[in-house]
């Protein structure tokens, strides 16, 4: 059966027409050749006994006469009537022989192998050795007298012979009719199966891609030929060697909807008529229209599918699918660019080929819940990249099946580390209001008691002796309460409770008046101050005293990062491509920690010692700084280019001040800190004064 199924179309229909032919010639030649047979042996048997029984007629005279020759001249006659008589004689009714036509002597024991009964011939089969032979006894009648016996032998095999070459001779007919099928059924296949080959070329072209086949057709004419309908915008103008019937959306208004088969009404359409084939000429139309209309069904599929590629690809979310067992089936740009790979090295994989086992065990874990609750997650995820700490916020939905069964993971995760960024920044900046406003509070109530205690310490230190232990203790009381008031300025300019005056000023005489103010107080201290001003710097529009305020506080905190003395160096700048004022103070100290960086600017954060700073100082120049609608940075440690004793800009490594620092600048094993103020060009909008800035 395996061997059947796998011969060629072609040689099953030769082969199963010859089969056909065949059974039919045996089931036709076996009874046709008995009934040949039978016929034949009927017709010898009935010609032999005509024979005899004429001879027992003719024999009637002869025996009254007792003519013997003339017997012997009737039998010999018979023997040469046809070849298959083997013999004839008379017997007279004794059963003596009166005449015969053996040439060797008459066989005595045939005298007894047939005797007619007087009634009747009688037929035997005798078998001489030779062959067979049926024997023919007539009784010679005359006057109701019966006188002796006609017999006659006529050869069965003979007559066999004769049914022999007669069923040879059918054979060889059917023989040669056989041969004639198996040809006329090999033409009749090859021609059946050129055409299904050719079918089988059209569905091998669509199977590599080639969606532009042309199936042969057998159209005498066109349909429009035939209608007479000019309507060129028909459907079947644009593909002319296939049947209108076959198409959809023809313009004829004879014809009906298609319904995926002829319609009715085409059966007795001229054209139908004209042009209808057999059912493989239909399978081959059908198979061109399903082959035209499967390429623009995926043409348009294309252009869907790329135009979706292009949304997933232009959005910067990350986007991936994957299926029950947590494989990729497909990623968007960014999750590829997220990953660091191509997109066809991501195809097929998991997630624990590209995240840690314990991030990949979580990510499965979170799949296997939607895949299993048939519901949606989302979450904001914190990612550790190699840009650092990312915050996502992650969705996870289940992708269904025809049968509504989960069948894989939509995920689509989104950036939102800046936002995060900012939300946190908008915490700190409203925990800094609520903060700047309670300062504000306690710092105007502290101030008028304040004000009261030192007033009477000042006041009672005329009232007693001097050197005595009372004064000593007044004098305590008076430095700690200026203290105090240092304190409360400090709370007051954090929480912004007062008025700005916006106004040009020039940069570099700001600077010069704080710098000449604190150059004697450094001086005694060890500390150098290097100023290094460019002097085509632009005015600006601020606040004169505050940003005094702030130069202040920066050389205090550069003084106060050196402890053993060193040198300060001051550098103002125009940073063109960045449209700002850069005013840089740099000092020789040890620098700050990389873990304090980010919190120099928090308010009431210091690193100095308990009674030495209140760490509000850095603090309320961010914000005013900012209230400029500039920014401050710092770096630590400091770039060579703003440390102290740098070549730039200044003559030969002398100070501006003319002396020299303890160190010579820079010492062995001192970073340095240098902060920028970075101040805008352009003339920024005053803020409101109940509108306090803080840094976050």
């Amino acid at each position: 059966m395996r061997l059947i199924s796998r011969l060629k179309f072609q040689t099953k229909i030769s082969v199963g027409t010859f089969l056909i032919v065949v059974a039919v010639a045996l089931m036709t030649a076996v009874p046709v050749s008995r009934m040949a047979s039978r016929a034949i042996i009927a017709e010898s048997r009935g010609r032999g006994l005509a024979l005899a029984e004429n001879l027992s007629l003719r024999l009637a005279d002869a025996m009254l006469t007792q003519d013997l020759l003339r017997m012997k001249t009737m039998v010999d006659e018979l023997t040469a009537v046809g070849d298959d008589t083997v013999y004839a004689f008379v017997l007279d009714d004794t059963g003596a022989v009166l005449a015969h036509t053996f040439k060797k002597g008459f066989p005595v024991q045939l005298k007894a192998a047939n005797a007619a009964d007087g009634k009747g011939a009688s037929v035997r089969l005798l078998d001489t050795g030779a062959e067979l032979v049926y024997d023919f006894a007539v009784p010679v009648v005359i006057s109701g007298r019966r006188f002796g016996t006609a017999r006659l032998g006529l050869s069965r095999s003979r007559a066999e012979a004769e049914v022999n070459s007669l069923l040879f001779t059918f054979g060889g007919l059917s023989v040669a009719a056989m041969a004639a099928a198996l040809l006329l059924s090999s033409m009749f296949a090859r021609r059946v199966a050129r055409r299904i080959n050719l079918l089988k070329e059209y569905a091998q072209e669509v199977v590599r891609g080639n969606l532009d086949i042309e199936t042969t057709s057998t159209l005498k004419r066109n349909c429009w030929e035939i209608m007479q309908c000019g309507r060129s915008q028909c459907p079947a103008y644009a593909m002319p060697r296939h049947r209108c019937w076959h198409m959809h959306g023809t313009l004829c208004p004879d014809c009906a909807p298609a319904d995926g088969q002829v319609r009715k009404s085409c059966v007795r359409c001229p054209v139908f008529r004209a042009n209808a084939g057999d059912e493989i000429q239909d399978l081959s139309e059908t198979f061109g229209i399903m082959a035209s209309t499967l390429k623009r069904q995926i043409g348009a599929l294309g252009q869907q599918q790329q135009l979706m590629r292009t949304i997933l690809d232009a959005t910067p979310d990350l986007v991936c699918l994957l299926d029950a067992q947590g494989r990729f089936l497909a990623v968007n740009r960014a999750y590829a660019a997220f990953l660091g790979r191509g997109e066809a090295e991501i195809i097929g994989r998991t997630e624990a080929d590209f995240f840690s086992p314990d991030e990949s065990a979580e990510r499965a874990a979170k799949n296997r819940a939607v895949l299993c609750s048939g519901m949606g997650k989302q979450a904001e995820i914190r990612v550790h990249t190699a840009r650092g700490e990312q915050w996502f916020h992650e969705v996870n939905v289940p992708v269904r099946d025809a049968a509504g069964q989960a069948m894989g993971v939509l995920k689509t995760a989104r950036d939102v580390t800046e936002v995060k960024s900012i939300e946190e920044k908008l915490l700190q900046s409203q925990k800094m209001e609520s903060l700047g406003k309670l300062a504000g509070g306690v710092a105007h109530e502290i101030n008028t008691p304040l004000g009261i205690i030192l007033g009477y310490a000042q006041l009672l230190q005329d009232d007693v002796p001097e050197g005595g232990q009372i004064s000593e203790d007044l004098r305590i009381i008076e430095r700690q309460a200026k203290v105090c008031r240092k304190i409360v300025a400090d709370l007051l300019g954090f929480s912004r409770q007062h008025e700005s005056s916006m106004v040009p000023m020039d940069v570099n005489e700001s600077v010069s008046d704080v710098v000449s103010l604190v150059r004697h107080t450094f001086g005694l201290e060890k500390v150098a101050l290097e100023l290094d001003l460019d002097e085509a710097l632009p005015a600006i529009i601020g606040d004169r005293e505050k940003m005094g305020q702030v130069w202040m506080n920066l050389l205090n905190n550069a003084r106060d990062a050196m402890p053993g003395g060193g040198a300060i160096r001051i550098r103002t700048r125009r940073r063109e491509a960045e449209g700002v004022l850069a005013v840089s103070v740099a000092d020789s100290g040890t620098g700050i920690s990389p873990a304090h960086l980010d919190k120099v600017f928090d308010p009431f954060f210091s690193t100095k010692g308990v009674g030495e700073g209140t760490g509000l100082g850095l603090s309320v120049s961010f914000g005013i700084v900012q209230n400029h609608g500039g920014t401050i940075e710092v770096q630590s440690p400091a770039p060579a280019e703003f440390r102290p004793g740098s070549a730039d800009g200044l003559d030969s490594g002398k100070r501006p001040d003319g002396g020299n620092g303890p160190d010579g600048g820079n010492g062995p094993g001192r970073a340095g800190t240098v902060f920028h103020v970075l101040l805008p060009l352009s003339c920024p909008a005053p803020a409101p004064a109940a509108a306090p800035i803080f840094p976050v």
